[in-house]
């Protein structure tokens, strides 16, 4: 089973999102939207590229400045 966003009311006029895992494991959360339309739309933005994102591996950078 694929995992899911939930919408959830952010105070008295806001929204955001969250991403999780079909055991209910939470992945990612969005920053406050304003409107509900930007919620969807957000959603629609992680759908759209979350599968042809670059990954960058950043763990390792401070040890290399050091």
């Amino acid at each position: 089973m694929a995992g899911r966003f939930e919408i959830l009311k952010d105070g008295e006029d806001g929204y955001r999102f969250r991403l999780t895992t079909a055991d209910g494991t939470l992945v990612a959360e969005s920053p406050r939207f304003k409107h509900l339309k930007a919620a969807v739309a957000g959603i629609n933005a992680v759908r759209e590229n979350a599968a042809t994102g670059i990954v960058v591996d950043r763990s390792n950078t401070a040890r290399r400045a050091a």
